[in-house]
């Protein structure tokens, strides 16, 4: 019997499909959200600026539609029928839907993805610091730079244990 071969690709990843399936998997998460233009001076109660919610998403791998493409995601909440598509190409953009944006992989390894549009830019920020350990940022802002809202969500991806072989 051969022994298994060891994960020999590079941790971050380092190209944009590489980075895309080590996305996908089963994720639980904890995200928080502020709501930074409501902030008021004289507020000293958390209530209507910040929440926290646990959640679980699910994210599958979406390979290429076309010979340029990079790959996509699926993204959707655990047992949830809606889900979201992603769809990457290799010159730095993506589409959503409607709405279309940009990405651009940095030398750390993170993915920053920017949708701009209706008077606001969204840049959201995704980075792993172990293969099953993801966090993002996202931070909206108004065209006058005014800051708006803002998440951060720390992911852990969900494993299965091996099966134990039967004695």
């Amino acid at each position: 019997m051969s022994e298994p071969r060891p994960n020999t690709a590079p941790f971050p990843p380092e190209e944009i499909g590489s980075f895309l399936r080590c996305c996908a998997g089963e994720w639980m998460g904890l995200r928080s959200q502020f709501a930074l233009g409501e902030v008021n001076a004289g507020d000293d109660d958390d209530d209507g600026w910040h929440t926290s919610d646990r959640g679980e998403l699910v994210v599958a791998f979406l390979e290429a539609e076309t010979a340029g493409g990079a790959g996509g995601l699926q993204v959707g909440q655990k047992d949830a029928v809606a889900q979201q598509q992603l769809h990457f190409d290799a010159q730095g953009g993506f589409r959503s839907g409607e709405q279309q944006g940009r990405w651009q992989l940095w030398p750390d390894g993170s993915l920053e993805l920017v949708i701009t549009g209706d008077g606001r830019e969204v840049r959201e920020r995704i980075w792993f610091t172990k293969p099953n350990l993801r966090l993002r940022s996202t931070v909206e802002t108004s065209a006058d730079g005014s800051p708006g809202r803002a998440s951060f969500s720390s992911e852990i991806r969900r494993v299965s244990r091996p099966v134990e072989p039967a004695s």
